[in-house]
């Protein structure tokens, strides 16, 4: 699972060479890193809002960028709405999901310029997607006032990274091609590039990548390759390419589609990794792939491997880390520890020592199921650690199954027993399968915030399966067109098989045959590995206008993330609610709610201006889970 790579003499001068910016002092006023700080972990120092007076936040202010009005339901596809904005020096930044790029006044919403990307460089039909957030650069080199000395980068949905001058929103003309880099110049073992959802990371004068790529489609998709470009000119520095050479044209991914964390001080990068492609089917992919499913640490002057941690070996279950890592200091018998903190799908917290690479806690390798496919050989053994406990629910039996009625959870009960299942890492079959946790998590993206105070992490989960199956391609098969609301059924092109997902594992009547809760949030102290509480999170609105909705006691299936701050607070919206929570660090209370204009599937994040401290959240929907859709960033504030 540990590998290490020594760099080279060359390697060395490189590093010697390279000398990444000094950390500055954070400013707590500010969120000038996508997770905080380049170190994620979703924590806020700032504790004007406390748990005595949170129940004063009102709306602050409100913006709409105009992108659901521009752009009718129908052609919104894909698109999710879920940004974490960044402020710096007074200004807040976030992007949409038709491709803009758009400047506030943090302290009071008002709009300072927006960048349309297509308008700038003519880029043709606009069509949507999602953009989880930008990263923001300043030259140290260049006077205040020089055009361009301080730049917000970010990528789009087909592989464009853009340079805009954060002062005025035009594109920074000394940057690639006018402003612009396009990966499809670049050779990623496969047709086209990833799609850059997720914002770069800054380090030092490098700017650096990852990126997604299309699950399931085929077994050659593109690698994962994650390339570091120079934040003036645009230039390659370097790339890794966590596809083994000899598998390049057999398999890809391995991508990273989440954050990459940095750690300034030691000049390293921590790479969450994904599984290779395609996800459920690995007869061709059967050599190792050790810097797949991996916590992967790279030296940021050149991108060689410092240590590598997997975390789940030959992955046929889609159970890519879909979270940066956080860092944190653990303390144990009076020492203090840097480590590394990474949430996995399937409901583990692995603590890896950030110098090393070494748990800080017992991992186990435990049996898990064989694979009935012809020619599949699944790992034998997966890594498990004894602590933390899992954050997640994860076994299943007939007995589970649940429903509204003995009627529902019947048919749910014959799903169950007419599908393979033999715990976690059951992997998928021609019989189908049912897998809990499942791709949708347990933990997923925007799951973690740390309190760096008490070395606590509060977690974020869900409890719904899905259902999979692999079948048999006809000799005449071709793929359908895509079909929303069967959005997992898949041709894996090159190989004997196409993918039926049957989506989540739900009754008849649409609610989920897996038992309540199905959203939660656990603390967990990473000092002892001790679970401190975990309580339900959310509620599901339905009838007309969302105006019912279930017991608090069944949680909701979520999706974005939560922060933590020094004022005693949890905030998270991601529910089906259509509300935005705080709750109380001790306990897990919920001390203040408040009505979205939709439901807010993002990360929130707080700042302070004009002597306030906000809390914003962007409340759009998400269209894969079929809530209604909006374009608002929402700004609270103590009156």
């Amino acid at each position: 699972m540990l590998s290490k790579a020594k760099p080279s003499s060359i390697a060395l001068v490189l590093a010697l060479a390279f000398s990444p910016a000094v950390a500055e002092p954070i400013d707590p006023r500010a969120w000038e890193s996508y997770a905080g700080t380049p170190g994620g972990g979703r924590y806020s120092a700032l504790e004007q809002i406390t748990r005595d007076n949170v129940g004063r936040l009102r709306v602050a202010w409100r913006h709409d960028s105009g992108d659901v009005a521009a752009d009718p339901a129908e052609k919104r596809g894909l698109s999710s709405y879920e940004v974490t904005p960044l402020v710096a020096d007074g200004t807040l930044y976030y992007c949409t999901p038709l491709n803009k790029v758009i400047a506030l006044d943090a302290a009071t919403g008002g709009e300072k310029w927006r960048f349309d990307a297509h308008a700038a460089f003519d880029l043709g039909p606009v069509f949507a997607a999602n953009c989880r957030g930008v990263a923001l650069w300043r030259d140290r080199q260049e006077p205040p006032v020089a055009a361009c000395r301080t730049r917000i980068f970010r990528g789009d949905a087909v592989g464009r990274l853009f340079a805009i001058d954060a002062e005025t929103g035009r594109p920074c003309a000394d940057f690639g091609a006018g402003g612009m880099v396009d990966l499809k110049d670049f050779d990623y073992g496969g047709a086209g590039a990833p799609a850059l959802m997720s914002p770069p990371a800054v380090i030092g004068d490098l700017v650096i990548v990852g990126g997604s790529v299309g699950d399931n489609a085929k077994a050659d998709t593109v690698d994962g390759i994650v390339r570091a470009f120079d934040t003036r000119t645009g230039a390659e520095r370097w790339s890794f390419n966590p596809i083994p050479a000899h598998l390049s044209a057999a398999t890809g991914a391995a991508n990273v589609w989440s954050a990459i964390t940095v750690d300034v001080e030691r000049g390293l990068l921590f790479l969450p990794t994904s599984s290779p492609s395609p996800d459920f089917y690995g007869v061709q992919r059967s050599d190792p792939i050790p810097h797949a499913n991996a916590v992967v640490a790279l030296n940021a002057a050149d991108g060689s491997v410092a240590w590598s941690y997997q975390i789940v070996r030959h992955d046929l279950f889609d159970y890519d880390l879909p979270e940066p890592p956080a860092l944190i200091t653990v303390r144990r018998d009076g020492a203090e520890i840097p480590a590394v903190a990474q949430i996995t799908k399937m409901g583990f917290l692995f603590v890896l020592d950030r110098v090393t690479g070494q748990p800080l806690f017992p991992v186990e390798d435990r049996a898990v199921a064989a694979s009935d496919i012809p020619g599949e050989t699944a790992s034998p053994t997966q890594p498990v650690p004894v602590l933390p406990a899992p954050f997640a629910r994860q076994v299943l039996t007939a007995d589970d199954m649940w429903g509204l009625t003995f009627w529902d959870r019947g048919k749910c009960r014959d799903v169950f027993q007419a599908s393979r299942y033999e715990g976690l890492f059951t992997p998928a079959s021609e019989r189908g399968t049912v897998m809990y946790p499942s791709a949708l998590g347990g933990g997923n993206w925007g799951g973690l915030a740390v309190d760096p105070r008490t070395a606590t992490a509060y977690v974020k989960s869900q409890n719904i399966g899905t259902t999979v199956r692999l079948i048999r391609k006809e000799p005449d098969y071709k793929p359908g067109p895509f079909n929303m609301a069967r959005w997992l059924d898949m041709p894996m092109h090159g190989t004997p098989y196409r993918l039926v997902g049957e989506q989540p594992f739900l009754s008849p009547w649409g609610v989920p045959c897996t038992p309540p809760p199905w959203g939660t949030m656990t603390a967990i102290d990473l000092n002892t590995g001790a679970t401190k509480w975990q309580v339900p999170i959310g509620q599901v609105a339905f009838g007309p206008g969302g105006l019912l909705k279930t017991p608090k006691a069944w949680g909701s299936p979520n999706v974005g993330g939560l922060i933590a701050t020094a004022g005693g607070l949890v905030f998270m919206a991601g529910t089906m609610d259509s509300r935005i929570h705080a709750y109380d660090q001790d306990s897990g209370a919920v001390l203040w709610s408040a009505d979205l204009p939709a439901p807010g599937m993002a990360t929130p994040m707080t700042y302070e201006a004009g002597g306030r401290q906000f809390v914003v959240i962007a409340a759009g929907g998400n269209s894969l889970a079929g809530t209604r859709l909006d374009d608002a960033i929402v700004a609270f504030a103590l009156p």
